[in-house]
């Protein structure tokens, strides 16, 4: 992961991605306005869920030219 920066704001996810080719979800989210994506076969695919609408501290980076969630923990 490139470029690591830490965003604290409000978690809204915006849309479910395709999964993964191992069926594992993807998700489409903002944080404090910065729009940014589960990555492929994380296990923060299945946990994004719980912060939507919380404050959180998040950190996100780019990867392979998109920006990625990286890790995420309430505020």
């Amino acid at each position: 992961m490139k470029n690591p920066a830490r965003h604290v704001g409000t978690c809204r996810i915006v849309c479910r991605l395709p999964s993964s080719t191992n069926g594992n979800p993807r998700w489409l989210l903002t944080i404090a306005g910065k729009t940014c994506r589960t990555s492929v076969d994380s296990s923060l695919g299945y946990a994004i869920q719980n912060y939507d609408g919380l404050p959180v501290n998040a950190i996100i980076g780019t990867h392979y030219g998109l920006s990625t969630l990286d890790t995420i923990a309430l505020a």
